[in-house]
């Protein structure tokens, strides 16, 4: 077999191995700031916290295929436990209250590059000819807008001691795959993250 053949046959295995894999996975990236003043209060292994509901989330409903205020509690301990934090209401040091929200941009048409409709009359060699066009529509998916809030007070002076905020915007519908995601943005450094906005890129599944 030619060695050149060879070779470029094995980059065309690599090539479509590789795009198996992207292929696999998506990135949902979250813009994310964090404030971490920590009066009164650490966010160090064996902390306690319990968390704490406005009066609007007490009974708030949730969508088929979107989280319930009770489905995003039990989702932060998942996460906040793997920072050695635990959830013990009787004898909390922190208070965590959670927020989100969420906004859909409706499917959007627009024109395309050739956009617009006419009729073209002309003679040539071959002799005359007429031309219709038509403008050609794209359709844009429904935008989906996300926004996560993290917020945790002292429980005995109130102050707030870490506030942290992921945004996401995106098309994919399916928000409990999501919000996972963008806690784990929201979370991203704790207890002492990177100061400024930053841009945080987490993988999921497909």
């Amino acid at each position: 077999m030619n060695p050149l053949l060879s070779f470029s046959r094995r980059l065309l295995v690599l090539a479509a191995l590789v795009l198996a894999g992207c292929s696999a996975m998506r990135v949902v990236d979250s813009d994310v700031q964090t404030f971490s003043p920590w009066q009164g209060a650490s966010g160090a292994p064996g902390t306690t916290y319990r968390f704490e509901r406005l009066p609007s989330q007490q009974a708030q409903p949730a969508h088929p295929r979107d989280l319930s205020q009770d489905q995003l509690e039990a989702l932060a301990i998942q996460k906040l436990e793997r920072f050695g934090l635990v959830h013990r209401p009787d004898a909390a040091l922190l208070t965590v209250q959670l927020r989100t929200t969420g906004v859909v941009q409706p499917a959007s048409f627009s024109q395309g590059l050739y956009g617009g409709s006419g009729v073209t009359v002309g003679t040539g060699t071959a002799g005359s000819f007429i031309g219709l066009s038509f403008p050609v529509m794209r359709t844009e998916p429904p935008l989906y807008l996300r926004d996560l809030s993290v917020i945790m007070r002292d429980s005995r002076s109130h102050a707030v001691v870490y506030e942290t905020r992921a945004r996401h915007s995106g098309v994919w519908s399916d928000a409990r795959a999501i919000w996972p995601a963008m806690m784990d943005a929201a979370l991203n450094g704790f207890p002492n993250p990177p100061a400024g906005p930053r841009r945080v890129n987490v993988e999921i599944p497909r």
